[in-house]
């Protein structure tokens, strides 16, 4: 699953995260993901988030290399995967500089990656959770990060699995991003063999219908996608935020 969870901003007044942080949890017991890459998620909701659902545990600093401000947590099921390694590094001209940037974006932007283990199996995969710069005039900024990325990614083993997760506040599949990644990595809503829920992934707090796909689960794997969802769930009308989380099932 990858989960925009929009960071505890008091003046999102009826959706502030005190009001609605009982129907994220219960949209992830629902769903039931083995690992979630989650964007916007401060230190207390990641918190919140394990203290309620004692099935999973995170791991990630925050854009600034400590436990302010945003981070890219990583959730993952304690019963079914091991992080054999686990990391941060930064989207910029010097990525292992926590809170460094570059390229025009006015913010620190990050990955928070892991090599998990499989434990049932033994087998491992790679799995990568960003968020790219949001503003209009920032595609130079989004366009050097998905490079950055894809050098990464080349330069990991090529027979173990790999998953990127994250909000690219750009379209799919028409963005130049989307373009740089999925030259080598597969999208996991074209490869579905059952799509579920719509195209756009960003809600509003409002169920909007017509948002552009900017939240992707991208892959390079043996793996046959069973489905992916964009998950409109909500409560009379009250969503658990202003992006609908994303999910898709491998099969491996």
């Amino acid at each position: 699953m990858t989960f925009n969870v929009r960071y505890p901003e008091k003046r999102d007044g009826a959706d502030r995260w005190e009001l609605r942080r009982d129907i994220l949890l219960r949209v992830i017991q629902q769903k039931n993901p083995d690992v979630i890459g989650t964007q916007e998620l401060f230190y207390i909701q990641g918190q919140y988030i394990v203290g309620n659902l004692p099935d999973y545990v995170w791991t990630g600093n925050s854009r600034r290399g400590n436990r302010e401000d945003e981070h890219m947590g990583v959730f993952y099921k304690r019963g079914k995967l091991r992080a054999i390694e686990s990391g941060n590094f930064w989207l910029s001209d010097t990525p292992e500089v926590a809170g460094s940037q570059s390229w025009g974006a006015s913010l620190p932007r990050m990955v928070t990656w892991a090599l998990f283990e499989i434990t049932a199996t033994g087998q491992r995969f790679y799995f990568f959770n960003t968020h790219f710069h949001h503003t209009g005039d920032g595609n130079v900024a989004r366009v050097n990060s998905a490079k950055l990325i894809a050098s990464r990614v080349a330069a990991l083993p090529a027979g173990v699995p790999f998953v990127l997760t994250g909000d690219f506040n750009a379209q799919a599949p028409e963005s130049d991003p989307y373009k740089v990644l999925t030259a080598d990595l597969k999208d996991s809503r074209l490869t579905a063999a059952r799509k579920l829920g719509q195209e756009g992934t960003w809600s509003g707090f409002k169920g909007d219908t017509a948002a552009r796909r900017i939240d992707w689960i991208l892959y390079r794997a043996p793996w046959t996608v069973l489905e992916h969802e964009t998950v409109t769930y909500n409560e009379d009308g009250r969503y658990p935020s202003d992006h609908y989380p994303v999910m898709a099932v491998f099969e491996y």
